[in-house]
């Protein structure tokens, strides 16, 4: 048997009175998870869920996340993480491609997730800062569905080319496997490990470096709902954080923080950095101020998420690190008679692909989609790549247009589809726009149609309204025309950002 949720069930026999959880005052033990998980389970079997079905949880980091993470796994179904901050239309999506029936909403984001439900023929359930309370009574379901290796544990929504999004499907195997690999080989995590939960639960990230590993571990993840630098220093001194997890804009943040902190942080051993390349600046200062060595790595949605990491005792600054245990790269590149062939010289460029554990079996009901990514078990990344002569792999550019802003994924297409749905946009492209502290941040140039009208402004609500927050352009700008190949193929890199634009991202912070 090959369930995830076993690791609970493990961790609580071996460790039942240690602390699992912990968000401000509040503490559950692994005894206490492990049984609201069960009841979750058995409140989840009452109402009829199957093995392999998909259950929505569009939760923030709070323990209700791993509560009925672990519940719906434990009950043999699959889970469809989901950032809080969707809409509707972006609900109904994730819901009617992963098809599942029911999603499990943070109260404060109720009514775009039942919108969104109502509209893909699923239910919506509502969940506050009581229903732990209410789960407490629940009838107890301890047993754990016997699930496979192979049979899907978590559906992630990523997305390419087309604009929408696919689900990658990740295993029972693919979960635990890179997670046991994250907790013991990367970050030799053990019980007396306290791991800073700031990276979002519903992101691959936050569930397998954090929430999986520590459960694996015996440590104890300590949340914080929403991240501010000063917030997590406090966290840090107050509960003795030794591993800290987060994206280049947190460590940015934190190290400004820091000059005018008296935060103790002396406890932390151990940061982890992902979800975009950290600047070498920011590593060297960080690491001085705090006296804790960060580790950069790298992963997709498509590889659960871990696919290189750089290690306690060998490193590099400004790297992605090594290919983990069990896990190959190679680079790829086209040569002029069309036909693929492998980079092998140190400094090449090509793309990455990988193969391992750790590779997703499929895009979910994506055959077509699924065929493209992956070839002879190879995942194919859309990353540009080098490598040098020990190993090391450094990012050089992104095949795919994908906009990492602030860690989180923004995709192009996605928002350019909701900007040609306005009757006043002929044509439209999004782009990322350099930022010092987000890394890039969401632009858009937009030619109107011949007669129509329409303000910057009112485009940028336009799409605020139809999408999550982080995903909307805050800078939007109207050009005669956007440049084209000779194909009639947009040519994004060719395009002019204004340089009002430029100067008003490059003051913000």
């Amino acid at each position: 048997m090959s369930n995830l949720s076993l690791s609970l069930r493990e961790a609580a026999q071996m460790y039942p009175d240690r602390p699992a959880l912990r968000l401000d005052a509040a503490t559950f033990t692994y005894a206490q998870l492990d049984d609201l998980s069960a009841r979750v389970a058995g409140w989840l079997r009452e109402r009829g869920l199957q093995p392999g079905d998909a259950v929505g949880i569009m939760l923030p980091n709070v323990p209700q996340f791993p509560v009925f993470y672990y519940g719906v796994l434990r009950a043999g179904g699959a889970i469809v993480p989901m950032n809080p901050l969707l809409k509707a239309r972006e609900v109904a999506h994730y819901l009617g491609d992963s098809g599942a029936s029911l999603v499990l909403a943070w109260e404060t984001f109720a009514d775009e997730a039942a919108a969104g439900a109502e509209t893909a023929g699923a239910s919506a359930v509502t969940i506050s800062g009581a229903t732990l309370e209410s789960v407490a009574t629940w009838p107890l379901s301890p047993e754990v569905t016997p699930r496979a290796d192979d049979d899907t544990a978590v559906i992630l929504y990523t997305s390419g080319t087309t604009g929408t999004p696919k689900g990658a499907e990740l295993t029972h195997a693919n979960m635990r496997k890179n997670a046991s690999v994250t907790a013991t080989t990367l970050l030799d995590l053990g019980p007396d490990d306290v791991v800073m939960g700031c990276l979002p639960l519903f992101h691959s990230f936050g569930q397998t470096c954090g929430l999986n590993a520590a459960v694996l571990s015996g440590a104890c993840l300590t949340l914080i709902p929403r991240f501010s630098p000063a917030a997590a220093l406090q966290v840090i001194e107050r509960d003795r954080v030794t591993v800290f997890e987060g994206v280049p804009t947190m460590y940015v943040g934190m190290l400004g923080e820091a000059a005018g902190s008296t935060a103790d942080t002396s406890s932390l051993r151990l940061c982890v950095s992902g979800g975009a390349a950290l600047p070498v600046e920011v590593l060297h200062g960080f690491e001085k101020a705090f006296g804790a060595v960060i580790l950069e790595g790298y992963g997709l949605s498509e590889t659960s998420p871990v696919a290189t990491f750089n290690r306690r005792d060998r490193r590099k600054a400004g790297s992605i690190g090594l290919p983990i245990e069990g896990v190959q790269l190679m680079l790829v590149t086209i040569d002029d008679d069309g036909a693929e062939v492998l980079v092998t010289e140190a400094g090449g460029i090509g793309e990455i692909a990988i193969r391992g554990h750790n590779v997703m079996k499929g895009y979910r009901n994506r055959p077509e989609a699924t065929a493209d990514a992956m070839r002879d078990g190879w995942f194919r990344t859309g990353d540009l790549a080098t490598v040098d002569e020990e190993g090391f792999y450094y990012i050089v550019d992104r095949k795919k247009d994908m906009v990492i802003r602030g860690g989180y994924n923004v995709y192009p297409r996605e928002i350019e589809e909701v900007l040609y749905e306005h009757p006043a946009v002929q044509e439209a492209a999004v782009i990322g726009i350099p930022h010092p502290s987000l890394g890039e941040e969401v632009g858009a140039a937009v030619t109107l149609r011949p007669g129509a009208a329409c303000t910057t402004q009112e485009l940028r609500d336009y799409v605020k309204e139809r999408v999550a927050a982080y995903k909307y352009p805050r800078h939007v700008w109207l050009t005669d025309g956007l440049p084209k190949g000779p194909t009639g193929k947009l040519l994004k890199r060719e395009i002019t950002i204004p340089d009002d634009v430029l100067s008003a991202t490059a003051g913000r912070s």
